[in-house]
């Protein structure tokens, strides 16, 4: 189930990247057929077209035209600082210097984004290809990017612009999933003779945690392709319930680690303060693997089913509280059962009341 997941997600993502060369590819074709029509000596510059249509195309028509802008600011500030430097004479290795550092210096500049890199690009290429002729080389240049961004940036607007929805809830699911494996297989381990023989959940804290952090990315992401998108009154979708979901399963992945940390250490730390008795293993094992179920039945849109399992999970960790309160043990003996069980009620806690 896991790797079909993680399949959709890789088809989720592949996709709109098919979208977006094919998007680029008409661009550019669109922008260097339209070039040599270019007033004046902007037609001697077509190539300038295609690149930029191809610098206007973004994963999603907000960016597109954010980074489309960028572009030409940056372009003419670079433009403008060559002609500045032109009064020190023909190119030379000297004025080369000055401009590349100046230029850098420039594209430290705030909010410049993107264009930040066309700084300096565009007052060498003023400098070493303009020649004789920078102002008719400068206009060509910033006319043919300009018209350029401009299909570019229509061609994404109106070319089926992405809407990167799929993903993020695929992804919701799939660390939902991955969670209450890494529950069940925990509470496997606790049933096993120690040292259990299947560790692999161990050593997944790492890895859930960034699985987490792709998560809130393609979160984001995905709120950002709605934005400037028409598409997105046609496909609505609840962002802030993506949001939501989003901070209930980062809490979620905490707590989750908290677990595996806490049974690592009881089981393989030889300087841990604290056990887990046998006595205590195979039910703490089934309610570990209980919240495993609550969480797998998240994605169920069953209510019913919901509600039962979470009330055996409550059943199982209350069960075991009630135990360990009438069963005095020593502090290391008590303490790291606790702990489990109080993370497992934060984690029911954070299902039964989102965020």
């Amino acid at each position: 189930m896991s790797r079909s997941a993680g399949s959709a997600v890789a088809a989720a993502v592949l996709w709109p990247r098919l979208q977006l060369a094919l998007k680029a590819a008409i661009a550019a074709g669109i922008a260097f057929a339209i070039a040599p029509y270019m007033p004046g000596s902007a037609a001697e510059y077509p190539y300038y077209a295609p690149l930029g249509a191809l610098v206007a195309m973004y994963e999603n028509v907000a960016g597109s035209m954010r980074q489309g802008l960028q572009t030409l600011v940056g372009l003419a500030i670079g433009v403008g600082l060559a002609f500045v430097l032109f009064s020190l004479g023909q190119p030379s290795p000297v004025t080369v210097a000055v401009v590349m550092g100046v230029g850098v210096i420039l594209a430290g500049l705030p909010k410049i984004g993107s264009g930040r890199d066309w700084i300096p690009t565009a007052a060498l290429l003023v400098l070493l290809v303009g020649g004789h002729n920078p102002d008719t080389f400068s206009f060509g240049y910033l006319f043919q990017m300009g018209v350029g961004v401009t299909v570019g940036i229509v061609v994404n607007l109106l070319v089926f612009p992405p809407l990167h929805f799929r993903a993020a809830a695929l992804s919701i699911a799939e660390l939902r999933q991955a969670l209450a494996q890494q529950l069940w297989d925990m509470g496997k381990a606790l049933k096993e003779s120690w040292p259990p023989e299947h560790v692999d959940w161990s050593r997944r804290s790492e890895a859930l945690a960034a699985h987490a952090r792709s998560v809130r990315f393609a979160v984001e992401k995905a709120d950002a392709s709605r934005r400037a998108n028409p598409r997105r009154h046609l496909h609505p979708r609840d962002m802030d319930r993506d949001y939501r979901n989003l901070r209930d399963l980062e809490r979620l992945t905490f707590h989750v680690q908290d677990v595996t940390q806490v049974l690592s250490d009881v089981i393989w730390a030889e300087d841990a303060p604290f056990v887990v008795p046998d006595e205590y293993t195979e039910p703490l094992g089934d309610a570990v693997s209980a919240v495993g179920d609550v969480l797998r039945a998240t994605e169920e849109d069953q209510p019913e089913r919901q509600a039962e399992l979470s009330a055996a999970a409550d059943a199982a960790i209350d069960s075991l509280t009630a135990r360990l309160a009438s069963e005095p043990r020593p502090v290391g003996a008590a303490s790291a059962v606790e702990s489990i069980l109080v993370s497992l009620h934060r984690m029911l806690r954070v299902v039964k009341h989102p965020a």
